[in-house]
């Protein structure tokens, strides 16, 4: 073969004039290549889509890698390298072009980071800086020109959680793309988590009733969402590599440093300075949910072969089903730490819980046993408090110091009443006895 390269560029120049579809790439590779290369093209081109499988067009220089390493190209005459090489290449400016199956979507038609600033109102040099382009907040000392607020909260297990806030600026722009880019997205029919007219109650129904429902958690789902799927979910939209690598900068974030080492160890800090979703964000439910759309239908397509039902709430994962499901589970298991771990994401293994119905089956806090309701524990611990209340006044029983203790008790009242009506008027009525 030849040792000129400079036809590499030109192919894969080529190939970016039109749809990027198997058959139109495979008519333009046999004009380039020739009428009789038609079975080179046609491997040419099954190279580029194995290596390139996301459904919108690459990048010039991606795809001349690509190119430059395909084996169909091994052995070019070179009378085909130098009519290739000199075929006039012109490259299209940017063009806003959605996939089809998301054309409906009707996303705002952006085909240029100006065109993009201009949309979110700021100015075009405020753009590389609000989407970090640079990659070097993570290492910024300066708290004035963080995005971010960082707030420390303590979990249940005694571990560290951070809180990844965005300033009102960060704010507004991520609220523009949740409002007119992001909520045009349906996630899949088995997410119930940040999705409207779904909740942590529409979860846990669908599992009421069943003869052992198995719950497994996913570890750090914020965290472990990969960008990699964020930035093709807006290629997908329809925006070029620019706009689409802006609008992932926008939504995601690298932990500065010396934030991370108050209370991380070495492993948590190396995780939270690559780049993220942030726990905090208004875009990262929505995203979040978006990059799971493999997850859920791979492991929705699990559940209906071991016969049962699946459903996830943020990083809760449910499945639950009949007696012979029960004998099934533990391959269910392994093969859900095998998706997982396929798509990105990993399992907190020792939360992994399996409730045969004699004993309580809870789903995102609500028993499942028969139909959803209300811990009948938590309610009675409730009940007396509210009592404790009425019988010696509120503050003796505000316990952790709320702010405003009237409207704690009233939203626990208000959760018992949408899982079990009597029980939530058995508590109301004793709230409306408090003398406040």
């Amino acid at each position: 073969m030849s040792r000129r390269t400079d036809h590499f560029p030109v192919l894969a120049l080529a190939l970016l004039q039109g749809r990027w579809t198997r058959n139109a790439l495979r008519k333009r590779a046999r004009d380039l290549l020739g009428p009789r290369s038609k079975t080179r093209a046609n491997r040419l081109v099954d190279e580029i889509l194995a290596v390139h499988r996301l459904p919108y067009t690459p990048g010039w220089r991606t795809l001349t890698k690509i190119v430059a390493g395909a084996s169909a190209l091994h052995g070019l005459s070179d009378a085909t390298i130098e009519r290739v090489a000199s075929t006039p290449g012109r490259q299209h400016p940017p063009r806003f072009e959605p996939i089809a199956p998301l054309q409906p979507a009707s996303a705002p038609t952006l085909a240029t980071t100006a065109d993009l600033a201009t949309w979110l109102e700021i100015p075009i040099d405020h753009l590389d800086w609000f989407a970090d382009e640079r990659r070097t907040l993570d290492r910024e000392q300066d708290k004035a020109l963080s995005h971010y607020a960082y707030h420390w909260r303590l979990k249940r297990s005694g571990a560290w959680r951070l809180i990844e806030a965005p300033k009102p600026r960060m704010m507004a722009v991520q609220r523009r793309i949740l409002k007119d880019i992001l909520n045009r997205l349906a996630p899949h029919e088995a997410a119930h988590g940040f999705v409207a007219g779904r909740s942590c109650v529409t979860a846990a129904a669908k599992h009421a009733g069943e003869h052992v429902v198995v719950t497994v958690d996913l570890r750090d789902f914020f965290l472990s969402a990969p960008v990699g799927r964020v930035h093709a979910i807006f290629r997908c939209l329809g925006y070029p590599h620019a706009v689409a690598r802006a609008l992932t900068g926008l939504c995601s974030t690298s932990t500065p440093r010396h934030v991370a080492a108050e209370h991380f160890d070495h492993e948590a800090q190396r995780r939270h300075a690559t780049r993220h979703l942030p726990q905090g964000a208004p875009t990262s439910p929505a995203l979040s949910n978006l990059a799971a759309l493999g997850l859920d239908r791979r492991l929705a397509g699990l559940a209906n072969r071991f016969g049962a039902r699946y459903t996830r709430y943020a990083d809760d994962l449910t499945f639950s089903g009949d007696s012979p499901f029960c004998a099934r589970v533990p391959g269910l298991l392994k093969a859900v730490a095998d998706i997982a771990r396929d798509e990105g994401f990993a399992l907190n293994a020792a939360k992994t819980r399996i409730m045969p119905r004699h004993q309580r089956q809870s789903v995102t806090g609500i028993v499942v046993n028969d139909h959803i309701n209300f811990a009948r524990d938590d309610f009675y611990r409730l009940k007396a408090a509210l009592t404790n209340c009425v019988r010696h006044g509120p503050a003796s029983q505000n316990r952790d110091a709320h702010p405003d203790f009237r409207a704690h008790l009233d939203g626990r009242i208000t959760w018992v009443e949408r899982l079990n009506l009597r029980r939530g008027e058995k508590l109301r009525r004793l709230f409306d006895a408090i003398a406040w």
